[in-house]
């Protein structure tokens, strides 16, 4: 990919630069950036451990129409994939190339939007207890999705936002209102949560992440051993409630995602890719 990124920067044969605020000049960005993306994925086809693993046929023609009928909209993207896939990881990958870049970037994650589950807690004397007599954290309907979409639509048109934060200590406290969510030029949004029925169209980038369930569950244990004060056995019997709920929840929205990525596949790579992006969409005469 650096190969491309120095041809592109070195090379001679450039285009003059678009006005972006005539739709003439977005849509001869949008030809030149169809162009460009179909490069990167024959470059990654030819690569020992593709990041791709599977990409909508009709990603570039909306993406693109979308860039030029409404370029004043913020860039929403959406990341999601079962626990422990990696979308945490790629989210603040993204996160950090796009502000070495000097763009700016917000990160929110739909775990905030979790409901208030604490007096549920309450009665039934632990986390643990309330979910081996049957409530599912993981179903849409354990999740504040209205807020979300109401959330999302305000950040995509540049209104901050005052978005609540799930407190993941056991106790189910969810706290409205607390934690502001800047509607900066790129906001990537990452949870389970991103691509439920009631939220996935707000978006204009949909990322799933799949990693094997072996990588998986040792990556959950680990976490839930040396980050949340677990016991293997209940770490372990989180993480057959997690597989089940996956295959409900998480894994039908994989055909409604424009990426499919590679959960374990080297970051190193997919930074290179996003600066290749931003090259091409700044390397003009």
């Amino acid at each position: 990919m650096q190969l491309l990124i120095d041809k592109e920067i070195n090379s001679e044969d450039k285009i003059l630069k678009p006005d972006f605020n005539s739709k003439t000049g977005r849509e001869l960005l949008a030809f030149y950036l169809q162009t460009k993306f179909k490069q990167i994925l024959a470059f990654d086809k030819k690569c020992e451990t593709p990041i791709f693993k599977e990409v909508s046929p009709t990603f570039i023609s909306r993406f693109t129409k979308r860039l030029i009928n409404n370029p004043s909209k913020r860039l929403l993207v959406g990341i999601t994939g079962e626990s422990a896939s990696g979308k945490s990881t790629i989210c603040q990958e993204i996160k950090k190339t796009i502000e070495q870049l000097n763009l700016p970037v917000s990160v929110l994650s739909t775990d905030n939007y979790f409901k208030d589950i604490s007096e549920l807690i309450k009665q039934y004397g632990s986390f643990d207890n309330l979910r081996d007599n049957g409530y599912d954290i993981d179903a849409p309907q354990s999740f504040q999705l209205s807020l979300l979409k109401s959330d999302l639509e305000a950040l995509s048109k540049g209104e901050n936002i005052m978005a609540p934060r799930y407190i993941p200590n056991g106790t189910g406290v969810s706290i409205p209102h607390s934690q502001e969510v800047r509607s900066d030029k790129v906001i990537v949004v990452e949870g389970i949560a991103t691509m439920y029925e009631e939220v996935r169209d707000v978006f204009d980038v949909k990322i799933y992440i799949e990693t094997e369930n072996d990588i998986r569950r040792e990556r959950f244990v680990r976490r839930a051993l040396t980050e949340r004060n677990q016991d293997e056995e209940n770490a372990l019997k989180q993480w057959e409630y997690l597989l089940s709920a996956g295959k409900k929840y998480v894994i039908p929205n994989r055909d409604f995602a424009d990426f499919v990525l590679d959960g374990n596949s080297d970051l190193k790579y997919f930074d290179k890719i996003l600066e290749y992006l931003n090259t091409i969409t700044n390397n003009f005469m």
